[in-house]
Parts: C-alpha cells; sequence; structure tokens
C-alpha cells in the first residue's frame, strides 16, 4: 500500500494502541501481539505497539498497519527521541513510526525536520509526530510529519492536562494544519472517541481503555470504593 493508500485507510477508524508498562504481567511481546490480534478483530483499523520486539511479534500477527514507536528514558523526550531510535523501530516492520513531535531538545542533537528527513532517506515509513500543543503541531507539519497526534496534551507544561481528550487542541489543530490529526490521550470512552472524532480528528488512538486492565480494574474499584 502507498503512503497515500495507507493514510487514506486510516480516516474515520479507531487505532488501538497496546502497550505494557515494564514490570507488567502482559510486558511480553508475544502477549501484546495477541492483544493486538484481539483489537484488530473488534474492527481496530490499526494499532500502535512501542518496543521492538513488540513490534516485530505484532507485524507477523495483524494484517492492519503497526503504527510503532521506541519508548528510551523518563522524562523529556523519550518517546522514539533519536533518529537511530527511529531508523531501528522502521527496521522492525512498523510502517508508521511515531515519535517526539514536540520542540524540546532531543537527544542526538538533532531538529525534528533532521531526523524526518535522515529517516525518509533510507526507509519508506509514515511518521506520526507526538505533539502537545498547536505549536508543537505547526512546527511537526513543517518538519514533514504526515500525522499529527495530540498523544502528549497536558504532559509538556504547555496546556493543562484535561480530564478526557484535549478537544480544544484537537480543533486548534485540525483547523490549522493539512496534515491528518490523530486524537490521542485519555480517550476513556465511546462517546469521548465520538466528540473527539466530531472535534476533527482524522482518527482516534485509543489505549488504556481498551488494552490495559490493571487501570480499568482500578476505575471500578475507585467508583465503588467512593460510592460506599
Amino acid at each position: 500500500m502507498n503512503s497515500g493508500g495507507l493514510l487514506e485507510s486510516l480516516r474515520g477508524t479507531l487505532i488501538v494502541s497496546c502497550q505494557a508498562y515494564p514490570g507488567e504481567p502482559m510486558r511480553d511481546p508475544e502477549v501484546m501481539s495477541r492483544v493486538a490480534r484481539a483489537a484488530v478483530i473488534g474492527g481496530a483499523a490499526a494499532v500502535r505497539v512501542q518496543g521492538l520486539a513488540d513490534i516485530r511479534a505484532t507485524v507477523d500477527a495483524v494484517d492492519v498497519p503497526v503504527v510503532g514507536l521506541w519508548k528510551d528514558g523518563a522524562d523529556g523526550v523519550f518517546i522514539t527521541p533519536t533518529l537511530e531510535h527511529a531508523r531501528a523501530v522502521a527496521d522492525a516492520g512498523a510502517q508508521i513510526v511515531a515519535v517526539d513531535g514536540t520542540r524540546r531538545p532531543r537527544p542526538d542533537g538533532l531538529t525534528l525536520a533532521q531526523t524526518i528527513a535522515g529517516l525518509r532517506a533510507t526507509r519508506d515509513v509514515l511518521v506520526m509526530a507526538d505533539c502537545g500543543s498547536l505549536e508543537d503541531a505547526v512546527a511537526a507539519q513543517e518538519a514533514g510529519a504526515d500525522l499529527l497526534g495530540t498523544t502528549l496534551a497536558g504532559y509538556t507544561d504547555e496546556r493543562p492536562r484535561t480530564d478526557g481528550p484535549d478537544l480544544d487542541l484537537i480543533a486548534l489543530i485540525a483547523a490549522a494544519c493539512a496534515a491528518p490529526v490523530i486524537a490521542e490521550g485519555r480517550i476513556h470512552t465511546p462517546a469521548a472517541a465520538a466528540q473527539a472524532r466530531r472535534a476533527g480528528a482524522f482518527a482516534v488512538c485509543v489505549g488504556t481503555a481498551i488494552t490495559h486492565p490493571s487501570t480499568i480494574t482500578g476505575w471500578f474499584v475507585d467508583a465503588i470504593a467512593a460510592d460506599g
């Protein structure tokens, strides 16, 4: 599928993020690939997967596009933070490489534009920029990103952290940028996903509410405890 066809295949669809944190029972590439398969059975048009082993396992397990990323570190720029990380994600089989799309300094000293250009020079992939603000999104589009995610809204101190998706930011980016907007972050219900789409999202990415049972269980526990 060419890049235009790949993008169009995501219009108006659900992307499911299949990730587990280090130390959790589900933190295993085979488990995550099975979670991804289950999401595809449910109708996911693409899956978002973290870590090279998880990407490789998932690419072999599903017949939908894989958005790949590599988290390295815990603070600052840690979502596919360098050009070498991005190349490794592409080599693992991801058709779309997700990278930190903020304007913060990157560990290898390259700009986002240099990172995207360096990746495209040798790899035939699309790039999703995980942004935290309108300014990030505008800069990421200028840098050559194919998709603009709201993944980092509320996590970079440029915008307050909303209880649900940052619908205002989705609308602002959709109005200001030609690149498709992927709504991601704190989308915990089907109603919130529909709101994100109406706000201008090209596609919607949901993770925790679908694929993280520890957190989902905690929501129910807290609700029961609060009621009595």
